[in-house]
């Protein structure tokens, strides 16, 4: 993280996958795919997707938010044939969440899993990534709850290798998860981590119509 000065950030997450992607280099010719989490890590995966040549496609999670604090995670969702469920056991029980929460909530955030994948990609299947090289993208890494269910998800699908790529994350957590990868690839580890938002200079919302744009930028045909 040499190129960070003490007050330095990312332009925006595009600025953050060009910086990325060089370290990401040497999968070019792993048969690399770009799985960026919806909907800010399809911003940063696509310039890595762009630099090795190779496909972006979404992976949908949904952040399970604490009761009346929505941006503290208790978990998250992912979808697939199962979808999976993974909590914050420590942030579950200091807020005493139940379980029926969890249940209840997992449900109406596939349902909007659901709305996105019809938005985003129309009849078109996920892609393939079994024997191919998987590198999920986020925007950050906070909490870790939505890249650790996108992770299980992903590797349940059979890869050859899954690679974590981000551009800022906070020091703990991404020592927690370096054992749940093959190959883990962030160049900002603040130890005094508090909002991913505070590393960019544009951390604008992202919405539906930026992510089809995005995913056409990059595979060359509307979904």
């Amino acid at each position: 993280m040499g190129w960070f000065g003490s007050a330095e950030r990312y332009a925006d997450r595009r600025d953050a996958g060009r910086r990325l992607a060089p370290d990401l280099m040497v999968y070019k010719d792993r048969a690399p795919v770009v799985l960026g989490l919806a909907r800010g890590g399809l911003a940063v995966g696509v310039e890595i997707a762009r630099v090795l040549g190779c496909p972006l496609e979404p992976v949908f999670v949904r952040k399970i938010g604490v009761p009346h604090h929505e941006e503290l995670a208790a978990g998250a969702v992912v979808d697939g044939p199962t979808p999976e469920i993974v909590t914050n056991p420590d942030v579950c029980r200091m807020a005493r969440v139940p379980e029926s929460y969890i249940a209840a909530e997992a449900a109406r955030q596939l349902a909007e899993i659901a709305r996105r994948r019809g938005a985003y990609l129309g009849d078109r299947p996920p892609a393939d990534v079994a024997g191919r090289t998987a590198i999920v993208v986020d925007d950050g890494i906070a909490t870790g709850a939505s890249m650790r269910a996108a992770l299980i998800a992903v590797r349940r699908a059979g890869p050859a290798a899954l690679v974590m790529a981000v551009p800022v994350g906070a020091d703990d957590t991404l020592r927690e998860m370096e054992a749940e990868v093959d190959a883990l690839v962030c160049p900002l580890r603040p130890r005094d981590f508090g909002a991913i938002g505070a590393f960019y200079r544009d951390f604008h919302q992202v919405g539906d119509g930026e992510v089809v744009a995005l995913l056409r930028e990059a595979n060359g045909s509307p979904p």
